[in-house]
């Protein structure tokens, strides 16, 4: 069982008017609970964004439904407070930062050095962040007929949960608590202390020397941002390439890019201790086998996530769980208890924002408007797209080359080369490329990995694709601006058209033309 928090657990430093908005709105420290209605036809524990949506969406119905909503922390979850929210725009800046940088190339001088404020970054973060916090605020959720609670909620009997002293009666319930950041078993890493996501965005002075454990999503992010600000990067990965989940030519770019901006690439290495000396903390590990050590300032973990399964008291209720995969769910997102479904991190490798939401909209159908089961929605049915925002970003929906071949399908790769987009060109952003992969003998599109910098805008065009089973011959008719680099996916459905001109079509092609 986690110890109980404090008020104090929810001032988050530093306590300036921006994070005290915040806080105002996510978690208002005078907040008196309702008294709870005699029996809620749905009972949502965990306040993210799958909390959120479940709750917002079935209250928003018009149909007098009776819901709860729980939160032990922070409304708004990891997105709004410790993810999407303040990293995105940490990363802005930084792309601002290196716009300047090179802005050579374009005509442009720009008079000295780039010099970055660091406090004034964070604080455009805070204030960016309590702007948008009113969405997620309990007093909207209220004002949307949503009974919030403040508190630790744990499962007390079949249809009743506690919190905060009172006792609420439940049709259904979700278990939407999420993940928190996990960090690797190294000997003094504990001890000296490190940074996650979920502290490195109340720093207000820029640590000078920076290590980033882990080469994923989040660590390659971050790395990024922090050396474009003015840190001197080490990023440590114990596999060979970073990325190592995503398309290899995809990563390859992002790890030309990384050494090309000065970021200190550490592959294949493995963490053996931590300790504090007066230069700083030191990291000793091996790598290409050598013993080697390494002296920074901070360490930033970015290592994986655990899922937020303890103090819900899940036994009590039959729900079927792992701490390190989370809570068990059928494809209809429904737990070893009917009664009881989950949506989010909490059970879902997609651990994403927008996988959130659409597993939230999942729930609401299969919890309120499937009687004996009829009418549910699969969470198997989404197509769902991802972007690592890097610089380009990196973005993916369907299936890769592998996934395919595991399958038994047999596919056929497209590949447009940024250098061949009028678009890129112009922008001086030549390096990314887009593959479609299509069934091999049809245009069915099966999935498709872009590097640009704004592929997490494009690539939604090829999700609308797969979604509506439009193939790359009709995706060929869609007609795109010119120039855009957008265009490459045009490019791609064009390269197929011109796969369909056999000789023999090419022949009836000829006698079409010299009757015409």
């Amino acid at each position: 069982m986690m110890p109980p928090l404090t008020p104090e657990a929810f001032l988050i430093q530093p306590l300036d008017e921006y994070n005290q908005t915040l806080v105002a709105n996510v978690h208002p420290l005078d907040w008196v609970n309702p008294e709870p209605r005699d029996r809620y036809d749905l009972v949502v524990i965990g306040a993210g964004t799958a909390g959120l949506v479940v709750a917002a969406g079935a209250a928003g119905l018009g149909l007098g439904l009776k819901v709860a909503l729980i939160e032990k922390h922070l409304m708004g979850g990891d997105c709004l407070n410790v993810g999407c929210v303040p990293s995105k725009c940490m990363i802005r800046s930084a792309r601002a930062a290196a716009d300047i940088r090179s802005a050579a190339p374009f005509g442009v001088q720009a008079s000295g050095s780039v010099e970055v404020d660091f406090p004034a970054v964070m604080a455009r973060l805070r204030r960016v962040r309590a702007s948008i916090s009113p969405n997620d605020s309990a007093k909207r959720l209220q004002t949307l007929g949503v009974d919030v609670f403040l508190g630790q909620g744990a499962f007390t009997g079949t249809d009743t949960i506690a919190v905060a002293g009172k006792t609420l009666r439940f049709k259904k319930a979700v278990i939407a608590t999420g993940a928190r950041a996990s960090h690797p078993d190294i000997e003094g890493l504990a001890d000296i202390g490190f940074l996650t996501n979920e502290t490195v965005f109340a720093l207000t002075e820029r640590p000078q020397r920076l290590a980033v454990i882990g080469a994923g999503p989040i660590g390659c992010e971050l790395a990024q941002t922090f050396q474009r600000l003015g840190s001197e990067v080490t990023l440590l990965h114990q596999n060979e390439h970073i990325l190592d989940r995503e398309d290899r030519d995809a990563a390859e770019v992002i790890q030309q890019v990384f050494v090309q901006e000065g970021i200190q690439l550490v592959l294949g290495a493995t963490l053996t201790q931590v300790e504090r000396t007066p230069a700083g903390k030191v990291i000793h590990f091996t790598a290409n086998g050598r013993d080697r050590t390494l002296t920074v300032d901070d360490i930033l973990v970015g290592a994986g996530r655990t899922p937020n399964v303890d103090g819900l008291s899940l036994e009590t209720v039959g729900v079927q769980y792992d701490q390190r995969r989370g809570v068990v769910v059928n494809d209809y997102l429904q737990t070893t208890n009917p009664q009881i479904f989950a949506a989010g991190d909490i059970c879902m490798d997609w651990k994403f924002t927008h996988a959130a939401d659409a597993a939230a909209r999942i729930v609401i159908k299969n919890t309120l408007f499937s009687p004996f089961g009829l009418g549910r929605s699969k969470l198997s049915s989404l197509v769902m797209p991802w972007t690592t925002y890097t610089s380009p970003e990196v973005a993916h929906v369907g299936l890769y080359e592998h996934e395919a071949e595991k399958q038994g399908i047999a596919v056929e790769t497209i590949t447009i080369p940024f250098h061949d987009v009028d678009r890129a060109i112009a922008d001086g952003e030549e390096s990314g490329f887009l593959k479609i992969l299509h069934k091999k003998g049809s245009d069915k599109i099966l999935g498709a990995t872009m590097v640009a910098n704004h592929a997490g805008e494009m690539i939604s065009e090829v999700t609308t694709a797969i979604v509506g089973g439009m193939g790359l011959s009709q995706l060929a008719s869609v007609i795109h601006p010119y120039p855009t680099q957008a265009e490459a996916i045009k490019k791609a459905a064009d390269a197929y058209r011109r796969t369909l001109l056999s000789p023999r079509s090419r022949m009836l092609l000829g006698i079409l033309t010299r009757l015409s």
